[in-house]
C-alpha cells in the first residue's frame, strides 16, 4: 500500500484572511489517497478551524485563544516531532521564520511560502530562504523580488491562486442593474490602505451622493477607520461588515469591486470578484496587474492615489455598459486561467518532489 504523505500547514492562525482561506481550500482539495492534510496554528481556535475539520483536515492549536501561544517559538519543534509531517508548509511571516528554523533542526523538507507583498521583508527572505528546500509564491512580482534576493530559479515556483468558478458565479442579470454599491472585501490592516479608499469614496460622493461603500473584513485598523468615518460626512455612507467565510451575497449585491492595497501578492478577493462578473478598480501593486488588464476587465491606479481611484469608480458608475463588459471579461479570465485544479496539481507535484528528495538523502 502506498504511503500517504502527511502535509503539515503551519499557520499563525485560521482567522478570516486571504492566505488562510487559500491554504484551507488547497488542503481540502488534496488527493486523500496520496496526501493527509494537517494544520497547526500558533494560536488557539479561530474563525476557520471548524470549516477545516468539516473538510476532513486534522487541526492542532498551540494556544487556547486568538492570541499567539506563550513561547510559541519553543513549542513548534515538539509539536512537529509529535505530528511527524512528511512535508512542512509554513504560511505567513512567523511560521515561515520559526517553521524553517525548526524544520532545518529536525531534518524536515520545507516548502516555504511567500504570498503577500510584504512577505520577503517580514519573513527575512534575504537570510532565511536557504532554510527552505523550495519556495512557492503566488505572483510573478514576488518571484522577481525573490530572485533578486538570490533565490535560484530551480528552488522557486510561481503558482497562482485558484478560485472555485462554480461557487463564485456570474449573475444572470447584468451588474449594471444594481444600485451604486461599492464593495471591498479585505482584512482591515495597513497593507490594504483603506484610508486611500475612504478618501476616494468621499470624492465619488461629490458626483454620486447615493453611492454606498461596504467594507467587509476585520483587523487591527478597524478602530482607526471607524474614527475616520465618524469624523467625515462620507462616513455616513460607509458600512462596516464583519468578515465571514462566505461572502457570495456581498458580491451578488455589488456594482463594482475596489481594492486600494499598497502591498499584495495575488488577492483571492479579486479572483472571486472576477469570477462573479464584477468590474474591478484596484492599485497596480504586487500581482494585481497579472489579474487586471487596464481597460479590459477593470482599471488600475497607483497606490495612494485617491483621485485616480475615484475617477475610475465614477467612470464605471457613469457607464453601466462598460461595467458589464469589464465584468464579463473578468469572469472569462477567471475560468480560463485560475482554476483550483491547476493550483492543487502544482502543489501536489511539489510535495512529491520534496518528499522524494528527502527520502533519497
Amino acid at each position: 500500500m502506498a504511503h500517504v504523505m502527511r502535509i503539515l500547514f503551519l499557520m499563525e492562525d485560521l482567522c478570516f484572511g486571504g492566505t488562510q482561506r487559500q491554504m484551507l481550500e488547497l488542503a481540502a482539495r488534496l488527493d486523500r489517497s496520496r496526501f493527509a492534510p494537517v494544520m497547526l496554528t500558533l494560536t488557539g481556535p479561530t474563525d476557520l478551524d471548524g470549516l477545516a475539520r468539516q473538510a476532513g483536515i486534522e487541526v492542532h492549536n498551540l494556544g487556547r485563544d486568538r492570541r499567539l501561544a506563550p513561547f510559541f517559538f519553543g513549542r513548534v519543534g515538539p509539536a512537529l516531532r509529535r505530528l511527524r509531517p512528511d512535508v512542512l508548509v509554513p504560511c505567513t511571516a512567523l511560521p515561515n521564520i520559526w517553521g524553517r528554523l525548526w524544520g532545518r533542526a529536525l531534518g524536515l523538507p520545507v516548502l516555504g511560502t511567500v504570498r503577500g507583498g510584504g512577505g520577503p521583508k517580514r519573513q527575512h527572505e534575504r537570510f532565511l530562504w536557504r532554510l527552505a528546500q523550495h519556495i512557492v509564491c503566488n505572483s510573478e512580482a514576488l518571484r522577481d523580488v525573490l530572485q533578486g534576493l538570490g533565490v535560484p530559479a530551480g528552488r522557486l515556483s510561481y503558482v497562482p491562486n485558484g478560485v472555485d468558478t462554480e461557487v463564485f458565479r456570474a449573475p444572470a442579470a447584468p451588474v449594471s442593474g444594481r444600485p451604486p454599491q461599492l464593495l471591498c472585501v479585505a482584512r482591515l490592516a495597513a497593507d490594504k490602505d483603506h484610508p486611500t479608499l475612504l478618501r476616494a469614496f468621499a470624492r465619488v460622493l461629490e458626483r454620486h451622493p447615493d453611492a454606498v461603500l461596504r467594507l467587509v473584513g476585520d483587523g487591527p485598523e478597524e478602530s482607526r477607520l471607524r474614527q475616520w468615518a465618524a469624523a467625515h460626512p462620507a462616513g455616513a455612507r460607509v458600512e462596516f461588515v464583519p468578515g465571514r467565510p462566505d461572502v457570495r451575497d456581498e458580491y451578488a449585491q455589488a456594482r463594482l469591486f475596489v481594492l486600494s492595497s499598497v502591498r499584495e501578492g495575488q488577492p483571492n478577493v479579486l479572483l472571486e470578484a472576477m469570477s462573479c462578473g464584477l468590474p474591478l478598480c484596484a492599485t497596480a501593486v504586487g500581482g494585481i496587474p497579472r489579474l487586471i488588464t487596464d481597460g479590459e476587465n477593470g482599471f488600475l491606479c497607483g497606490p495612494g492615489d485617491d483621485a485616480a481611484l475615484a475617477r475610475h469608480i465614477c467612470r464605471l458608475l457613469e457607464d453601466p455598459a462598460l461595467g458589464d463588459r469589464l465584468g464579463q471579461a473578468g469572469r472569462e479570465r477567471a475560468v480560463r486561467d485560475f482554476s483550483f485544479a491547476r493550483m492543487v496539481a502544482a502543489h501536489e507535484a511539489l510535495f512529491e518532489r520534496l518528499a522524494a528528495r528527502s527520502a533519497a538523502c
